[in-house]
């Protein structure tokens, strides 16, 4: 235990994370120099594309300092705002944390975030500054900023430059004389906390975990204390960063556990796990209950792919603790599921996975975010479907998540942000602003969440060039004027078309749907009315004309009354047509409404 040293690193999407664990892979040699390629801990396809770390990643290392060998255990978190959840779970597991800046880009409002989880679980940070070999690196001015954030001596921050491997070793050093030890009892009875798991066709459930006391060996029966089920221990192990077994893990270590348990729900992130025979008395304390804060509709665009579908997301589930999913059905679309996400990307990254890892096509409804409704009896529901909303005569008042923003901007793009944001209905917090140093600043807002859903980084990212960074966390709910707006094609109301509009911009977003729509829809024997509606009132109107065929083209020569007469008996066909015509509306028409 005393030469064992369990840490993470934090950063700020694209601060070099990745970059610097696959140089301390190099010099505690785990991973041989020919095996060695570029995010060695981004095992996902996806990941390595994109060049973002989405899960988290654990791997065994070891180092020899002054002679004395130590075990020292890291865990590789992502960046990006979507998957807090995964850098909240690692820092659970760790007694240290290094916190990683970007020498060129300073502070990022994710820095601050995931500082502030560190902080909450008492870990010990050490300031890294990275990318100190760039022309454009401005060491003094970071470590400023640090010392200003952490309040610790400059001595303690560890310039490096992850790409060239300049004074990495420094940083295992520092974990080696700062993080503590971890605490625990190897006599006491076994008691672990699963902090990921991951679903083995063959293997079954594989349960990521961190040992507090006792030990584990193979062929023990497991007791999981929250889902108060039992299994038998297949297998025990490490990362290194591939799964290798060993007889044993003990107080302090962070490996895995084949748990051969064939349910997706079985081994749920957050339980602890203990000794069968020698139970603990007491559970570690879990993790928060995660919030899904965008909904969307996933379907399969071939309705008889839906058992394939289901399996997918149960599958999805296990790998991705914050996904959340229950059964829906529409009209339009047929079977599929409901699912909440963290934020867009996370929607993105999990239609992506579901995509290239079980070959579905899918449609994907426009994102929306749930609602608390309050009705006039006095009940409170939540909706996330427009669909679900009650009779308006049934509605004292609607409130809307809202989310509390931080943006770290350079100070001369501050008055085009605060445009933005007044758009997008913020309202200020108390500090609305506070400087970082002179050419940089935090500004402070609660914006609802519907206005940062679809496409507020972009539009964040444009009018900052590129400079202003995001985080944000949910603040509650506040009331707002909202209605439900209906969309109606040939008089008959289009389920999911339906959305949630703000009552003073309903008829702009009404306008917006039915000239979209009219553009998309194609053409029928009759005239096609396109109606944007609230309640019984019709706010917006389009008209898509007939095809109009040629029933004169058969006439030659005579009078005119009889071409006049084929023209009337094609008007009363047509009249006829409308009251029963019924119109198909294609696939592209859904998905460009829902994209608006």
């Amino acid at each position: 235990m005393k030469r064992i040293r369990n840490f993470c690193i934090i950063a700020h999407i694209d601060h070099g994370k990745s970059t610097l664990a696959d140089r301390i892979l190099e010099i505690t040699h785990t991973v041989e120099q020919r095996e060695m390629k570029e995010q060695m801990l981004d095992q996902m396809e996806l990941e390595r594309e994109r060049g973002i770390t989405i899960k988290l990643q654990p791997v065994r290392m070891q180092f020899v300092k002054d002679g004395v060998p130590y075990t020292i255990n890291l865990i590789d978190t992502p960046g990006h705002v979507d998957f807090t959840y995964e850098v909240s779970r690692s820092l659970q597991a760790c007694e240290g944390a290094v916190l990683v800046v970007d020498a060129t880009q300073g502070i990022q409002a994710q820095t601050i975030a995931n500082l502030y989880l560190a902080l909450e679980q008492n870990l010990t940070i050490i300031p890294v500054i990275n990318k100190i070999d760039l022309p454009a690196s401005n060491v003094s001015r970071v470590t400023e900023e640090i010392v200003n954030l952490l309040g610790c001596d400059p001595s303690e921050i560890v310039p490096v430059s992850a790409k060239t491997g300049e004074n990495v070793e420094r940083i295992l050093h520092a974990i080696i004389e700062r993080v503590p030890e971890p605490i625990g009892e190897e006599s006491a009875p076994a008691r672990a906390l699963i902090f990921d798991s991951v679903f083995d066709d063959y293997r079954g459930v594989i349960a990521y975990v961190r040992m507090v006391d006792g030990t584990f060996a193979r062929g023990q029966q497991l007791y999981l204390m929250g889902k108060k089920t039992a299994s038998s221990v297949l297998e025990v192990g490490y990362f290194h960063p591939k799964l290798v077994s060993e007889d044993t893990l003990r107080a302090g270590d962070i490996g895995y556990i084949v748990t051969g348990f064939k349910g997706v729900e079985d081994a749920r992130v957050g339980d602890t796990i203990t000794n069968k025979e020698h139970q603990a008395t007491a559970a570690l304390p879990g993790y928060k209950e995660v919030k899904p804060m965008v909904f969307a509709g996933v379907y399969a665009k071939d309705s008889s792919k839906y058992p394939v579908l289901r399996e997918a997301m149960g599958k999805l589930k296990l790998n991705d603790a914050a996904l959340v999913f229950e059964p829906e059905n529409s009209t339009a679309l047929g079977f599929g599921f409901r699912c909440g996400f963290l934020g867009l990307l996370h929607l993105d990254i999990v239609s992506e996975r579901l995509r290239r890892e079980f070959g579905l096509d899918l449609i994907v409804t426009t994102p929306s975010v749930a609602y608390r409704v309050h009705r006039t009896n006095g009940a409170v529901e939540i909706i996330s479907s427009p669909l679900d909303l009650p009779d308006r005569t049934h509605i004292d008042h609607i409130e809307e998540p809202t989310m509390a923003v931080d943006i770290v901007t350079p100070t001369q793009y501050i008055g085009s942000i605060m445009q933005l944001v007044n758009e997008k209905r913020g309202k200020p917090r108390e500090h609305e602003i506070e400087y970082l140093e002179e050419t940089r600043a935090i500004l402070h807002y609660e914006i609802p969440l519907a206005g940062i859903v679809v496409d507020f980084y972009d539009k964040l990212k444009n009018v900052s060039s590129g400079y202003a960074s995001l985080n944000y966390d949910f603040a509650g709910f506040t009331e707002a004027d909202l209605v439900r707006m209906d969309i109606l094609v040939a008089e008959e109301a289009v389920g999911p078309l339906a959305s949630m509009v703000y009552a003073d911009e309903a008829q702009r977003a009404g306008r917006v749907v039915c000239e979209s729509l009219k553009e998309l829809l194609p053409r029928q024997m009759f005239e096609i009315k396109i109606q944007a509606a609230i309640g019984q009132k019709v706010i917006a109107s389009e008209r898509l004309p007939a095809m109009r065929k040629d029933v004169t083209a058969k006439l030659y020569g005579g009078d005119v009354t009889r071409k006049r007469k084929l023209l009337e008996k094609q008007k009363a066909g047509k009249k006829r047509m409308k009251t029963m015509g019924k119109v198909d509306i294609p696939q592209e028409a859904f998905l460009a409404i829902l994209k608006r």
